[in-house]
């Protein structure tokens, strides 16, 4: 039984990422702003009112993990907003540069010694932070916030290597979830089931690379 860590637990992607692992027989801690009734239906642990967007909150996340391994951390919280060539807000993509790019960092630095050798981060990013990918403009935030992330990744990827910590970059595919209106092409079933495929085949010698949750490895 490993134990899991999700953050943005309580509904869409993350929700269905902790029905699965804990139907596997993980633990599973479910980190979120707000619990909701299904989360605390799955999740052996929710830990309630932390937005990992500020520094205090994270560090009390780090606090009410003292003392527990930490085999997978999931860093799925996440903000998509819209701005458009013109008029373009720009408290809005530091808003989701706050929330996609610096949190699962600011996280996955909180909670590093709580992740022994064998040990994996998963960041759920987006084909949209790619920039050979991008071939529709737009989005400037969320691309810009998502493309940090990626980076961030990469180097977490090449610092921890030599500690035995696997991390991994995942694009979930175009999900039915609220944040995008319940309009994607695969339900957040489908998407977990994905994830979870790539984060069981990730391993030191695969680290530091972009996955569609489909199996297709994706373009910087």
């Amino acid at each position: 039984m490993q134990h899991v860590v999700i953050t943005g637990a309580n509904r869409g992607i993350g929700l269905e990422l902790a029905r699965l692992f804990a139907a596997r027989g993980d633990r599973v801690t479910g980190v979120c702003r707000s619990s909701s009734a299904e989360l605390d239906q799955v999740a052996s642990t929710v830990l309630a009112g932390v937005d990992v967007a500020i520094e205090a909150d994270v560090a009390r996340l780090a606090e009410s993990l003292a003392g527990q391994e930490i085999h997978l951390l999931i860093n799925n919280a996440g903000l998509l907003q819209d701005e458009k060539l013109g008029s373009i807000d720009f408290d809005s993509i530091r808003v989701q540069m706050e929330v996609n790019a610096y949190a699962p960092l600011r996280v996955a630095q909180a909670l590093l010694g709580h992740i022994p050798a064998g040990g994996k981060i998963a960041n759920i990013t987006s084909r949209m932070g790619s920039i050979a990918d991008n071939d529709s403009g737009g989005r400037y935030g969320y691309r810009a916030s998502k493309a940090a992330l990626n980076a961030f990744g990469k180097s977490l990827a090449m610092d921890l290597k030599p500690r035995g910590i696997a991390v991994v970059q995942l694009h979930p595919g175009y999900v039915q979830t609220r944040m995008v209106g319940f309009g994607g092409h695969i339900t957040p079933q489908e998407s977990a089931s994905g994830l979870a495929a790539r984060i069981d085949s990730l391993t030191l010698e695969t680290t530091g690379t972009f996955w569609h949750s489909n199996g297709d490895e994706l373009p910087w």
